[in-house]
């Protein structure tokens, strides 16, 4: 099984908020770096009640009887960068870089029907120097790139669901025992022997895993008894089956999907990407020149920006997917709402009768009420005074008063909004009849 596309989409929660815009290491909020699937060293987690030093996934599969389980650890490893030596000019900021990591164990059979097993792993430390560009003759300007050791469990068990099906309730259990001596401080200090991060694939043969969020009637208990600590699993098959599932530090739903549009990683998935695109190309030069030095990634980052041509550009500038089919199903609910019917139903209106398809004028404003005019429209209401608007239903309060659902007459995404059941609402005062020529 080829798992390129749920490696891809792995890769987005790996990098996912790595780097922010600016992209440069001065920015207040990348001094405070790692807030997403972040497993300390126990004796950190210890001291600071609001990290954890192991995740904990727990979902359901069926089985034929003969059920395997590959799974796959993927995590970051803390780079530390810093600069060492006389190079003057040449000298990069500090800044924590990133090595991925990956750490892979299989259950079979035997092992999942009984005790389950548990596969050790240990990440080795290490210092690199590179020659600072820039160190004239007689300089040793240094870039050091410090890694600290890492060791873990991954831990696998199984347990039978009661009931004449064949599944089980699968629990994956990752934990880091890396040890510091002493035991970290500050957060900044156990960074480095952190799992970052992390996350994992399982993929299972000899059966197929069951959806979290949207189960069975029979696999809704055992669903519901499973406990997901720092973690959610998905369905991530990308042709919408059931034998590979994604444990992510965020949440996301059953068979995520990168955009085709999106040119590249951005890092920083709270932004839109055309909006965060066009707000990186308007850096100043100095500004790209500092995000350029502060990490490689933010430097590959700002080549592809910078790239991008025009047609690129106008992917970005927005897609609707998914719209319903003609002739699908309502923008009502037929079973709630027994008592709507929008093809037929009308109302009297200036002496007229008006119904769906019927073209009103909008006149919103006051009204009389208890204590004299009362105003009911809002700003954007006002603007649509004297618009022709289409009737698409005749609905009631509930109070039974009646009141229409429009839509303008001459907007050309109309269509969208309809098959969407997105409408304007006005009550039967606020309308006149009329007659449009076509």
């Amino acid at each position: 099984m080829s798992l390129d596309a749920v490696r891809r989409i792995a890769d987005a929660v790996l990098y996912e908020g790595y780097i922010l815009y600016p992209y440069r290491a001065s920015a207040s909020k990348n001094r405070s770096r790692w807030q997403f699937g972040v497993v300390m060293a126990p004796g950190y987690a210890a001291a600071d009640p609001s990290e954890r030093s192991f995740t904990q996934t727990e979902c359901v599969l069926e089985h034929t009887g003969q059920p395997a389980v590959e799974v796959i650890l993927r995590f970051l490893q803390v780079q530390r960068r810093s600069t060492e030596g006389t190079a003057p000019g040449a000298a990069a900021p500090a800044w924590d870089e990133a090595t991925e990591r990956e750490a892979c164990f299989t259950v079979g059979r035997d092992e999942l029907l009984g005790e389950g097993g548990s596969r050790e792993f240990a990440i080795p430390g290490g210092e690199d120097r590179e020659p600072l560009a820039g160190a004239g003759p007689g300089q040793a300007g240094f870039a050091v790139r410090r890694r600290e050791p890492l060791a873990g469990v991954i831990s696998v068990a199984a347990t039978q669901i009661p009931g004449p099906w064949q599944a089980l309730q699968l629990r994956i259990r990752v934990e880091n025992r890396s040890a510091a001596d002493p035991a970290p401080r500050l957060r900044d200090e156990a960074l480095p022997t952190a799992l970052i991060a992390a996350h994992v694939i399982m993929t299972v043969s000899g059966g197929a895993f069951i959806s979290m969020t949207d189960p069975p009637e029979w696999a809704k208990p055992a669903v519901t008894g499973c406990d997901n600590v720092g973690c959610w699993p998905v369905l991530a098959d990308p042709d919408g089956g059931r034998q590979v599932m994604l444990s992510s530090p965020i949440i996301l739903y059953d068979h995520p999907e990168l955009a085709p549009e999106s040119p590249g990683e951005l890092y920083d998935g709270t932004e839109i990407d055309e909006i965060l695109t066009l707000r990186t190309l308007a850096l100043s030069d100095d500004e790209k020149l500092e995000a350029r030095a502060t990490d490689q990634r933010a430097a590959a980052l700002l080549d592809r920006v910078e790239s991008l041509d025009a047609q690129a550009m106008r992917r970005l500038h927005g897609t609707i997917r998914g719209l319903p089919a003609q002739g699908g199903q309502p923008w009502w609910d037929p079973d709630a709402d027994a008592a709507v019917h929008p093809d037929t139903d009308s109302v009297v209106i200036g002496g007229q009768p008006v119904a769906r398809g019927s073209r009103v004028r909008l006149r919103p404003g006051p009204r009389q009420g208890r204590q004299g005019t009362e105003r009911r429209s809002d700003a954007q209401d006002m603007f649509l005074a004297g618009r022709i608007a289409e009737v698409q239903a005749v609905l009631l309060d509930v109070e039974d008063n009646p009141y229409l659902a429009v839509s303008l007459a001459d907007d050309p995404d109309e269509d969208i909004r309809i098959s969407h059941g997105r409408f304007l609402y006005f009550m039967t005062d606020e309308v006149e009849p009329c007659e449009v020529t076509p």
